[in-house]
């Protein structure tokens, strides 16, 4: 696989429909109105990540082509919401700045930007560095070495896409297309630019088997979002492995898109989260899994049985609080609270329940009546069991 004949095969694909390179989608039609006949027909893709964003909030595309799922997340996340485009052909991302103006116009709010970059480099300005080699062209080995300081500098101090500045990162068949060798540092920057509790969303073509090296190797295969598709389950792992949890499939074609001998291509829609750093803190905290599995295993390799209260630290006890592991759980706060000056460190290494004279207190005996004949209300209302 060569990246030219990717960013070849999707310069054509910006000048004229290539039907080869998009699955069927059904995107909302009301977010459709506003955005030219242009950019929807010369824009590629296999799922809808779009549907997954919220109102306010700073998107980023991966491969943001022509623009389409960037004008439809503009509209989701509205005037106090911003949403950026990276891509790195030149001909998509003409089509897509030539509309944007117009697409703000119509939606009465100007919230979409492009840049140029690599998905997998997310910190290096293409056209900063193009900038850079017109001013001053490399020559010479001297040259070389003195671009190659360039390029750090820009990483550092222009980064394309800053840390911790994003709070959705989408992409839309795209992430296939990236060369294996690079993909652990892709999934590392799309880590990167998230902030603390943000989320990745992204809609990929996968497939159901190892796709073999012969077919890794044709470059109308790869370009063709195909032989360059991971495997399902390693779509998954590679978000485990860059730090993610949560990880979670969100929509998974039960018919293939193509299958090419005898290995099935289809696409699948992962989200996974942000936000497991910070130290761990014993506070006396308790959670209890709900079901409806006898026994589950969390992204930490902690083995939790229905109905039973586990001791788990103050980082994981809000953790779970939030998406998506919020309706899973009871939650179980101590009687007193431990003040964080005084919270020993907790070891999350090993698993264990909590007893409940732990969060009671080891000396608590109260005796409290309660009000009524019962304790919770009934169907008709009246307070009665």
């Amino acid at each position: 696989m060569s990246e030219a004949s990717v960013r070849e095969r999707y310069a054509a694909g910006a000048q004229q429909r290539e039907t080869a390179l998009c699955c069927p989608v059904q995107y909302d039609a009301s977010f459709l109105k506003i955005i030219p006949d242009e950019v929807i027909e010369r824009d590629y893709g296999c799922g809808d990540p779009s549907k997954h964003v919220r109102e306010g909030e700073t998107v980023l595309d991966l491969g943001s082509g022509t623009g389409k799922i960037c004008f439809i997340a503009s509209q989701v996340v509205g005037a106090s919401g911003k949403v950026i485009g990276v891509d790195m052909t030149d001909e998509m991302l003409e089509v897509a700045r030539r509309n944007a103006p117009i697409v703000a116009e119509r939606a009465g709010f100007d919230n979409v930007e492009f840049r140029k970059g690599r998905i997998q480099d997310l910190a290096l300005d293409l056209e900063q560095l193009e900038s850079q080699l017109a001013e001053n062209p490399v020559e010479d080995a001297n040259g070389f070495l003195e671009l190659d300081e360039k390029v750090k500098t820009l990483r550092e101090s222009e980064s394309l896409i800053k840390s911790d500045s994003i709070d959705v990162v989408v992409s839309n068949c795209v992430l296939n297309l990236v060369g294996n060798e690079a993909r652990t540092q892709l999934f590392s920057e799309i880590y990167r630019v998230l902030r603390n509790g943000g989320r990745a969303v992204i809609s990929d073509i996968v497939s159901d088997e190892d796709v073999p090296d012969d077919m890794q190797k044709d470059d109308d295969l790869w370009s063709g979002c195909i032989s360059g598709a991971f495997r399902e389950d390693a779509f998954l792992q590679a978000f485990e492995d860059a730090g993610f949890h949560g990880v979670e499939i969100l929509s998974f074609d039960k018919e293939p898109w193509q299958t090419v001998d005898g290995f099935e291509f289809r696409s699948m829609t992962v989200c996974a989260y942000k936000g497991k750093e910070g130290p761990c803190i014993e506070r006396n905290q308790a959670v209890i899994y709900k079901g409806p599995f006898k026994k589950v295993l969390d992204d930490d390799g902690h083995p939790m049985e229905r109905g039973k209260r586990y001791a788990v630290c103050e980082k994981t006890f809000e953790l779970y609080k939030r998406e998506p592991y919020a309706s899973m759980f009871e939650f179980v706060e101590p009687l007193k609270e431990i003040p964080s000056e005084s919270a020993k460190e907790f070891d999350c290494g090993v698993t264990r329940l909590r007893h409940p004279r732990e969060t009671k207190g080891a000396s608590y005996n109260d005796t409290i009546a309660i009000g009524g004949a019962c304790c919770s209300p009934s169907d008709n209302g009246d307070g009665c069991c």
